[in-house]
């Protein structure tokens, strides 16, 4: 009764954007367990510092943050365990044939609960920008500001 659960839920990692250059987005389902996904509708889950890597051919995120459902008590998940990300034979093979270009890696986007009440993660095939490619980006950003404030 005291627990605030949101209609809607977006996590969303900001720093991928301006750390990756976006190729391809993906849409993964999450194998959760236990009060894992109360925590998530709660809005109580981090995907910064994730990250995803394959292991025997499934694709698995690691260290996404999940903090622990405060109704529980005892029977609580671990927050940072690796968690399974369900995508269909194709897009798999496909990330693994791209992944094995030198540059590329596999970051997630967005956390969210889609129309059927499922978690869902936006994960995007990426490459990571360069210093001076992040500068330009600060700069153009600037710019527009000043462009903005000019104009009111």
């Amino acid at each position: 009764m005291g627990v605030e659960i949101r209609k809607e839920v977006e996590i969303k990692n900001k720093k991928a954007f301006f750390q990756y250059e976006i190729l391809d987005k993906y849409e993964a389902g999450i194998v959760l367990k236990g009060t894992e996904i109360k925590s998530i509708r709660q809005g109580k889950a981090s995907i910064k510092e994730g990250y995803c890597a394959f292991k025997k051919g499934e694709l698995f995120i690691l260290n996404m943050n999940i903090s622990p459902y405060s109704e529980a008590g005892q029977e609580n998940h671990e927050m940072t365990r690796p968690r399974k990300l369900l995508l269909n034979k194709q897009e798999i093979n496909k990330l693994i044939k791209s992944k094995k270009d030198v540059g590329l890696t596999i970051v997630p986007l967005k956390l969210y609960i889609n129309s059927s009440g499922y978690a869902k993660l936006q994960i995007a095939l990426a490459k990571g920008k360069k210093m001076q490619d992040k500068r330009q980006k600060l700069k153009e950003k600037d710019l527009k500001r000043q462009i903005d404030r000019a104009r009111k």
